[in-house]
């Protein structure tokens, strides 16, 4: 089974070297916000993430766990409910 996909958004733009920190996550940058996407393992690891984002004083906007079935640059994307 896939590990569920994941959309992070956060306020600013993240310097290049906090990205390094977030290696196995590609990120965008959109106008006023950084978005982080990729697979993550389990729960743990997801809170892992958001715990080292507090800890650079990064304000979260938005997190999503996308459908596996969904491309990560799909327009359309829905969270799981």
């Amino acid at each position: 089974m896939a590990s569920p996909y994941y959309e992070i958004r956060v306020a600013g733009i993240l310097p290049p070297e906090i990205l390094l920190d977030f290696e196995r996550l590609s990120a965008s940058v959109e106008p006023v916000e950084t978005v982080l996407h990729g697979r993550l393992p389990d729960q743990a690891a997801l809170q892992g993430l958001l715990a080292r984002l507090e800890l650079f004083g990064v304000q979260l906007v938005e997190v999503r766990r996308l459908r596996a079935d969904t491309p990560p640059d799909s327009s359309n994307s829905a969270p799981d409910r």
